[in-house]
């Protein structure tokens, strides 16, 4: 069998061998992402699972096509985009849009995703989501710098009303911020929570909670939309590459593309 002729490295002059890597090392070119636990969308790899998320799994496609390596930054949703504003990362995968455009950092035009929305409660509860009075009486959970406003502007003022603080949770932590509302509104401590139906979905069925909690609709008004933010302290015209970079590849995913890979997730959409 024919094998192709292979150059040894020592038929190549040393001046060639520095060339090659001095040209590698110019074109070398990586995008620091931070990133928050937000399963299956976005996820922090453990021992069950090695992938980091259906987002971040669209992120390294299209970016790796474009020559572009990531690097990685696993940090709450709240620091994540003071690391962003602070030009410590460019991007941030997945940011809640809205219109008023905050100093710091800059949204695609691209949504990564346009998500409906509903709340988690216990089986046994008979309660539904009918507008901001029905909230009233009811212990509510969230995370820190969460913000509910393109989704519901009274769900968010809401929230922020001192006179219902005694109503409202805010749970903080590293990684695992939701699963662990989860097991407060098994216990009782918490009633209702909501979110993307794709996140609740996934974390009941992984955390083996579909006989003590459940999914229930309607959501809030709006859906949710999130899209990538880039820092502002980036030199601007890369910054304007890597965004139209992120746009025209989410553009060009199919919709089937876009259900085979929710559904690698074992996400199926409606």
């Amino acid at each position: 069998m024919l094998r192709n002729k292979v150059v040894k490295p020592k038929t190549l002059s040393l001046y060639a061998l520095v060339l090659i890597i001095f040209s590698s090392a110019l074109g070398a070119e990586t995008l620091k992402v931070c990133y928050d636990q937000w399963p299956p969308m976005t996820i922090f790899p453990n021992l069950n699972e090695s992938r980091r998320g259906v987002v971040i799994d669209m992120f390294s496609d299209i970016y790796k096509n474009a020559g572009i390596s990531l690097e990685f930054f696993e940090v709450p949703y709240a620091r994540g985009m003071q690391m962003v504003a602070d030009g410590l990362c460019d991007v941030l995968p997945e940011k809640e849009f809205s219109p008023i455009q905050e100093q710091g950092y800059v949204y695609a035009q691209k949504e990564t995703f346009q998500y409906a929305t509903a709340f988690v409660v216990r089986r046994d509860d008979p309660w539904r989501y009918n507008g901001i009075q029905s909230i009233e009486g009811k212990r509510v959970a969230t995370g820190p710098g969460w913000n509910y406003s393109s989704m519901s502007k009274a769900y968010q003022t809401y929230l922020d009303d001192p006179a219902n603080q005694n109503f409202v949770e805010i749970v903080a932590g590293e990684s695992d911020v939701v699963d662990r509302i989860l097991r407060m509104i098994v216990a009782g401590r918490v009633d209702i929570y909501a979110d993307n139906v794709f996140v609740l979905e996934y974390l009941i069925n992984t955390n083996n909670l579909s006989k003590k909690l459940m999914v229930v609709r309607p959501g809030l008004e709006n859906k949710l939309i999130e899209k990538p933010i880039f820092s502002s302290k980036l030199d601007p015209e890369k910054r304007d590459r890597l965004i139209k970079t992120w746009n025209t590849g989410r553009e060009n995913i199919t919709t089937q593309e876009e259900t085979l890979l929710l559904k690698s997730y074992g996400i199926e959409l409606d």
